[in-house]
């Protein structure tokens, strides 16, 4: 997941997945990714499991993380780097009130990729990002089910991001293919989307394709090509 450059030479945002709180049927839901990883560009996959056991985070990992490195997408574990590193992930993404971004990076090695959730605080991103994390999230953009948020921030963060600081800013919360192409506009270098995916009318095959679309279309009219 490394940092486009600036606007218009910067590839397109691309997309980052997460997956449902709650997985009740693991195999079925490995069908489900498989699908939506076959579907198009895909830039990471990030287990976020809440609640949820060791156990039973321990079982998702072992059976996504063969799908994930199958179609070269990069697994990230939610909130536990001594898990992370145990199970052999890619990275770990952290909150606020969880490890942080230093403790997380002496667990897990220089090569892994460590991210941080800085809601809508340029300040905490700035602070994680001299920290060493490989990208910052901001959000919740638009009101989700999926986590209860309080932060909002205005988009215009994003572009300010861009415009300043080197580490890839990543956008999360509530994001839909409506709504994705004003993030990615306003400098998102990855849209992180979990419902947006999984629970697409048609499919998470489909709905992996139509971010695609989207994406793209943001690019080229940023860009001038459209």
């Amino acid at each position: 997941m490394a940092r486009p450059s600036s606007i218009p030479e910067r590839p397109q945002t691309r997309l980052y997945l997460i997956t449902p709180p709650r997985i009740d049927d693991l195999d079925a839901f490995a069908g489900q990714l498989e699908a939506a990883l076959g579907a198009g560009d895909v830039a990471a996959l990030q287990v976020r499991l809440k609640p949820a056991d060791e156990a039973t985070i321990r079982a998702a990992v072992t059976r996504l993380a063969p799908i994930a490195r199958r179609h070269d997408v990069a697994l990230i574990l939610n909130d536990r780097p001594d898990l992370a590193a145990d199970l052999g992930c890619d990275g770990v993404h952290v909150g606020q009130s969880d490890a942080s971004v230093a403790s997380a990076r002496r667990l897990m090695g220089s090569a892994a990729m460590i991210g941080a959730t800085c809601h809508d605080s340029r300040d905490l991103a700035m602070e994680a990002a001299e920290a060493g994390a490989d990208y910052v999230a901001f959000g919740a953009f638009f009101a989700t089910d999926t986590k209860e948020t309080t932060h909002r921030p205005d988009p215009e963060i994003l572009s300010i991001w861009q415009q300043t600081i080197e580490t890839p800013c990543v956008a999360i919360g509530g994001i839909t293919v409506d709504n994705a192409a004003g993030l990615a506009l306003a400098g998102a270098d990855f849209v992180a989307v979990s419902a947006g995916v999984w629970a697409y009318p048609e499919g998470p095959g489909e709905a992996v394709r139509a971010f695609n679309a989207v994406l793209a279309q943001a690019w080229e009219a940023a860009s001038g090509r459209g």
